[in-house]
């Protein structure tokens, strides 16, 4: 029995047509899994967020049709992750004849190694059992791509034991042959060298392999899906016209629509380890969410290559582990994201947007405005029509308050002290319980939305601290 494979059924070629199994082809597999989930109610693709509206219908529209599809999206748009989860929607073991290189049909095998075999053993052939996670496999383009990588070339260990060039048992299959019925994704598919792009439409669409002038009919069974960049795909005619007509449906993937989707995915792929507990306020989450929309909207990003989720997911990593380092060094019981540690993410930031060439030197002070405009938009919507009079008085009279990376949450707390007024801006804020590392980052936020609202002063103080102030 080869490696990843299970007996989950009958063992053998006759016991295999007593059960009454019959054959089915890949993407009729995935269309009847796929009705079977909607008409229980089940989510087909659990873990996507963001696309409930938009892409998942048109994905579904595509397997209920039977179409190799294409996902056109720029990076970090889960198009990779989108096309992982179809693996569901195989059946979770299918025969194969054992030993087979490409996973063939115990009923109907394609290859002449099987064939032979089964004339050879009739009822007696091996049959083992697939495991979905088997039947996927994906390639991501690169210009180095050779056809013996995806199709296959002619082995010369085969050929040395006797075999002439002209016998298919000398050919050493590749990817695709070897996901025969299964799915197969090629990321990037404009990287794709066009004479690379000629044998795929081959196999894909003729049966066809050509390998080394050595032309071989072979039925595969194969659910292609492939992704690209929109820009490659439809304005640099980086792909051949016929395999562009191979893929019966092109769908358009995004970034989140709404900010509420991105905080969500956030949320999902954040796997925070640290030593003490970690709580990041509604409104860190927000501020780090709108950074990213910000950078998706600015003139002096290139938008061609995207500013992915990932952006989000890296900014709230980074400001997470500032708050643990914080703790940490302070003693504090739990680690919760302030205002002071938003300039880590603009730092770790700026190798992973791309900018417009005249922006060269710049970028730094780029990520620092729309950082600052994230904060102001997030603290005008969270608290518009609360009071600060109070909080405003008391600097007015010389109250001046230090913070910075490794300020204490208390030390905080205690310059400010108590003001009237303060508990409905904490309400607003979400935080009603006794944290003082909750309520000193939501002081934080206050203050700096201050300071940004142009009613509080802010100078550097030394040694990474800063001091907001009246005029």
């Amino acid at each position: 029995m080869s490696a990843g494979t299970s007996q989950a059924g009958p063992a053998t070629l006759g016991a295999l047509r007593a059960s009454g199994w019959s054959s089915r082809s890949v993407k009729d597999e995935v269309r009847d899994n796929l009705i079977a989930a909607l008409r229980e109610g089940r989510n087909p693709f659990p873990g996507i967020l963001g696309f409930e509206e938009t892409v998942i219908p048109a994905i579904e529209r595509a397997l209920l049709a039977g179409h190799d599809m294409i996902l056109l999206g720029e990076r970090g748009q889960a198009k990779t992750r989108l096309i992982r989860s179809m693996v569901a929607l195989l059946d979770e073991h299918i025969p194969a004849i054992e030993g087979c290189e490409i996973n063939d049909d115990p009923l109907a095998p394609a290859c002449a190694t099987c064939r032979d075999l089964v004339a050879a053993r009739g009822d007696d052939t091996p049959v083992t059992w697939v495991p979905r996670a088997k039947r996927y496999a994906e390639k991501l383009a690169t210009p180095d791509i050779a056809v013996a990588d995806l199709i296959g070339d002619i082995d010369p260990i085969r050929v040395a034991e006797g075999r002439y060039l002209a016998d298919e048992r000398t050919i050493h299959y590749g990817l695709v042959p070897r996901t025969n019925r299964g799915i197969f994704a090629i990321n990037e598919l404009p990287d794709l060298p066009e004479r690379i792009q000629v044998g795929l439409l081959n196999i894909l669409e003729e049966r066809d392999v050509q390998i080394r002038g050595y032309s071989l009919r072979l039925d595969l069974d194969v659910l292609l899906i492939a992704t690209a960049n929109p820009e490659d795909y439809t304005n640099r005619g980086r792909i051949i016209t016929p395999l562009k007509d191979r893929f019966g449906s092109e769908i358009r993937t995004h970034y989140p629509l709404h900010a509420a989707d991105e905080i969500a995915i956030v949320e999902q792929e954040m796997h925070p380890h640290a030593p003490v507990p970690v709580r990041i306020p509604a409104f860190i989450r927000e501020i780090l969410v709108e950074f990213t929309r910000l950078a998706r909207r600015s003139p002096h990003v290139n938008q061609r290559s995207g500013v992915s989720v990932r952006f989000s997911i890296g900014n709230t990593e980074t400001v997470v582990a500032s708050a643990v380092r914080r703790a940490v060094r302070t003693g504090e019981p739990e680690a919760v994201p302030r205002i002071c540690d938003l300039p880590a993410a603009q730092q770790s930031s700026t190798g992973r947007v791309e900018f417009e060439a005249f922006e060269e030197g710049r970028e730094s002070d780029i990520l620092g405005r729309m950082l600052r405009q994230a904060t102001l938009d997030t603290f005008r919507r969270r608290l518009a029509g609360v009071d600060v009079g109070a909080l405003q008085q008391r600097f007015d009279e010389g109250l001046s308050i230090e913070t910075g990376e490794l300020v204490s949450a208390t030390r905080v707390l205690d310059q400010i002290g108590e003001v009237p007024g303060l508990g409905k801006a904490m309400q607003r804020l979400g935080i009603e319980e006794e944290s003082p590392a909750l309520a000193a980052s939501a002081v934080e936020f206050l203050l700096e939305g201050m300071h940004l609202s142009k009613r509080l002063n802010k100078a550097a103080a030394g040694d990474g601290r800063v001091r907001y102030a009246g005029d």
